[in-house]
């Protein structure tokens, strides 16, 4: 059964990726317009060449938060159901919050909160 309804799954998702793809180049009118090939920078035009560097400081700030939004993906399921689950799953999450605050102090120290 398993097995089966994977290849069902599969198949089905291809469908419809490819049906979706089919449909929009059927309906709609593909004509080349050099303006749709230049970077888009919030309506004002582009000035120098789009392949510019960041600042790490950006990337580490950016990892630093998702860290601490996947710590809520997990948090939330666990608050909905801490009482029927008890105090070791208690404990177990009280661990989970104090390693990811020695984390925290990490990040902070080493300045990867910083902003510029």
């Amino acid at each position: 059964m398993g097995t089966v309804a994977l290849f069902i799954l599969t198949i089905a998702a291809i469908v419809f990726s490819a049906g979706g793809i089919l449909a929009s180049r059927f309906f709609t009118k593909s004509v080349y317009n050099p303006q749709k090939g230049q970077p888009y920078e919030c309506g004002i035009p582009t000035s120098g060449t789009p392949w510019s560097q960041f600042h790490i400081g950006y990337y580490l700030y950016a990892i630093v938060f998702l860290l601490f939004e996947v710590e809520l993906v997990f948090m939330y399921p666990w608050a909905v159901i801490v009482q029927k689950i008890g105090v070791g799953a208690l404990v177990e999450m009280f661990a989970f919050i104090v390693v990811l605050f020695i984390g925290f102090l990490y990040a902070h120290k080493k300045g990867a909160l910083k902003w510029m």
